[in-house]
């Protein structure tokens, strides 16, 4: 059921990748919910994944555009606001790439300058964007920015490796520049610290398929799918949300409250006995 949250909005989705990416259905949500936005990846990524068929659903215009690049994300906002007619009311940042990952690199094994990549790609490309719409003064009083993170920031999760450093990251990032975009526009700035999810880029993680299940087994609620983060997206870039800002926001079915959950306690005491 669509309620009209966006109804006038305009807006940016970065990382729609396929139909099983997040920022995928946060544009089908947000075009329900009556935004006009502009889609974005970088060129490799565009020719990998499935954007154009996204765009043609949602009726929006793709721009490439290397989210490491500020010359890119330049012509990224300044094209969106040509196309959309006007500033910019929201904005999601869904990007993360890790070539240490990719290679299956372990912890004490990284190649430094991948390391340096990783960073760059999934954390300091959220500056990079925030830097550029303050510059060219693209974003609308009240607008919102959001990025999604995980709890790899927070706590261990060996095969996530230099992806937790990056998440880390990101979120202090939300924090310093949700304080300067709320002070100058009323912007808000937040994360949200999502369940492990089936995306491309999440199975891509060493290990994902026990952690998945570990997780939805610690989760009172279960893991949250990638529809329901959508749905969170939606209500962080909707009026309702006008002054939650600076917060890193767990979706994440109860997770990270858990010590343990009878499922998992019954799980080891099977294995046990078997």
């Amino acid at each position: 059921m669509a309620y009209n949250l966006l109804k006038g909005k305009r807006g940016i989705i970065f990382g729609a990748l396929d139909e099983k990416s997040i920022a995928w259905k946060v544009a089908l949500q947000a075009k329900e919910e009556g935004a006009e936005f502009v889609l974005s990846n970088a060129p490799l990524a565009m020719r990998m994944g499935e954007i154009n068929k996204l765009a043609e659903t949602c009726n929006a215009q793709v721009i490439p555009a290397d989210a490491t690049s500020v010359e890119d994300l330049e012509k990224l906002f300044t094209q969106a606001q040509e196309i959309l007619g006007g500033k910019i009311d929201f904005v999601l940042h869904s990007i993360g790439m890790s070539p240490n990952i990719r290679k299956g690199k372990a912890y004490g094994e990284l190649n430094y300058d991948w390391f340096q990549k990783t960073l760059d790609v999934s954390a300091l490309s959220f500056h990079k964007v925030m830097a550029v719409a303050e510059k060219l003064d693209a974003m609308n009083e009240w607008g919102s920015i959001v990025a999604l993170s995980y709890i790899a920031a927070q706590r261990v999760f060996p095969d996530y490796t230099d992806m937790a450093q990056a998440k880390a990251m990101l979120e202090s990032i939300a924090r310093s520049y949700g304080y300067r975009m709320a002070k100058q526009k009323k912007v808000r700035v937040n994360t949200i610290s999502q369940s492990p999810t089936k995306t491309t880029a999440g199975t891509g993680v060493g290990g994902f398929d026990v952690f998945y299940e570990y997780s939805d087994k610690m989760s009172p609620l279960g893991n949250a799918p990638a529809e329901a983060c959508a749905d969170y997206c939606i209500t962080l870039f909707s009026d309702l949300t006008r002054y939650v800002t600076m917060q890193n926001l767990l979706h994440d079915g109860g997770f990270s409250s858990m010590g343990i959950s009878e499922d998992v306690v019954n799980l080891m005491t099977a294995n046990q006995q078997g």
